[in-house]
């Protein structure tokens, strides 16, 4: 059993100070506030609960850097695929290891304490499914044992190259699958998975999969998430109006049962019909903004959308840089750019940017992720404490802290992180951080060489 004392610790229902936690088998199970500190708990300022981050391609971490030059002048998403595909033509489930070692090691120490990994790198080099169909998610839990992140896990569907079954191009080889292959994929990824795992699927997206497909494979769910892209991209919205008559997100809330099992990737480019009626649906819209920004894709309608009640949160996506409070910085920064305004995603309830977003970012990271989340009793003590003795901190006090780190902060800000009870991350640094790296160095390394 371990006892943690804070000065302050955001609580379900706000900011409390002198919070004393208890936590026995991975689970807090006691919060008390306004107490004491006793003789044997571990002192802290300022506690947070860990946020999940609900949208990774981890793989990605390790071509970070690789697409920022000029390289035609219609440089976009798509020949940024073309990159991405090249890399990953190389990558053995060693590599895979290590790369998302390091990533969720990042991850963790940015306050992220679980990942839902969107896995689509199923096949050999060759494009043939290795002798244990799930030798890939094999690797990523590792990754996610050793650097102690939670792992909700999400193997992708993916068979075609366009919409309407277009056949897939050359460096789609390594994510392709039929149904039945699929649901052995499935099957053999959910053996592996430790007890305190998540499991959902993702249908990669409309041009990946036919009605038909998605129709077949949503059972394999068995009541997990489902997460899809859907309308990163204007080119996207254009073909699926070409195919169907219809743009993604309308054709999946007419045609998909959304509900609050879903998680829309992106959802980028909506019409305010469409903006309001997936709010109404319960999914949750999974954005990404800086990979979003770093791709060109666009600016979610986040201003309206939380207007109309929808569910938002936050993923690294591309891994182009890891930081939760960066994910949260730039959503609301590009609501700015786009309208010319300040402030423009507090609430009369939370006024806070910061703590607004960083509260819609817990609850829909844990709807994302089917996973318990906040500072109370029952819940996975997942947990991080911010560094007081920043300087971004200096002065701030509850109404402000939030904001200090979202805004303000640079490196250093998170102090300790605690996932399933256990500290993984102290003075700001894993604690396995150097083996980790030194395997990411080698690997990559050799795959640029």
């Amino acid at each position: 059993m371990t006892s943690l004392w804070f000065e302050r610790a955001l609580l379900p229902g706000g900011w409390a100070q002198d919070v004393r936690v208890t936590i026995d088998a991975g689970r807090i199970t006691d919060v008390a506030a306004g107490v004491a500190v006793q003789p044997h708990d571990e002192r802290h300022a300022i506690a947070l609960p860990g946020l999940a981050n609900l949208h990774c391609h981890g793989f990605q971490r390790g071509m970070a850097g690789l697409s920022e030059f000029r390289g035609r002048p219609d440089d976009d998403f798509w020949s940024w695929r073309e990159i991405m595909y090249r890399f990953l033509d190389r990558l053995t489930p060693d590599d895979i290891a290590a790369i998302n070692g390091l990533a969720f090691v990042e991850m963790m120490e940015s306050g992220f304490t679980r990942v839902a990994e969107f896995h689509y790198l199923h096949n050999d080099a060759d494009g043939r499914r290795y002798a244990d169909p799930a030798e890939m998610a094999g690797a990523m839990v590792a990754a996610a044992d050793e650097s102690g992140i939670g792992l909700t896990l999400l193997p992708v569907f993916y068979a075609h190259g366009d919409f309407g079954g277009a056949p897939p191009a050359p460096g789609q080889r390594r994510f392709l699958s039929d149904v039945d292959s699929f649901a052995a994929l499935v099957a053999a990824s959910r053996a592996k998975l430790p007890a305190d795992a998540g499991f959902g699927i993702a249908p990669h997206s409309l041009r990946a999969v036919t009605a038909e497909e998605l129709t077949a494979i949503l059972p394999l769910a068995d009541g997990g998430p489902v997460h899809i892209h859907a309308a990163e991209q204007t080119r996207e919205v254009e073909a699926s109006v070409a195919w169907s008559g219809q743009r993604p997100v309308e054709w999946l809330l007419d045609h998909a049962d959304v509900d609050a099992r879903w998680c829309l990737v992106h959802a980028t480019h909506l019409t305010d019909d469409e903006c309001d009626r997936l709010a109404a649906s319960g999914a949750v819209a999974g954005l990404c903004p800086v990979t979003e920004a770093n791709l060109g894709d666009g600016i979610f309608p986040a201003a309206r959308y939380l207007v109309a009640g929808g569910h938002i949160g936050i993923g690294t996506d591309s891994n182009i840089l890891i930081d939760a409070a960066g994910e949260l910085r730039a959503l609301e920064y590009s609501q700015r750019l786009r309208d010319r305004r300040r402030a423009m995603l507090g609430s009369d309830a939370v006024p806070s940017i910061g703590e607004r977003l960083f509260r819609e970012a817990l609850a829909g990271g844990a709807r994302a992720t089917a996973a318990g989340t906040g500072i109370a009793m029952g819940q996975p003590a997942d947990l991080f404490t911010l560094d007081i003795q920043n300087t971004a901190f200096a002065g701030a006090d509850m109404r402000t802290i939030l904001d200090r780190w979202v805004f303000a902060a640079r490196d250093k800000a998170i102090d300790c992180v605690w996932r399933g009870g256990r500290k993984w991350v102290a003075g700001g640094r894993h604690i396995a951080r150097d083996a980790i790296a030194a395997r990411y160095r080698t690997a990559v390394t050799a795959l640029l060489a």
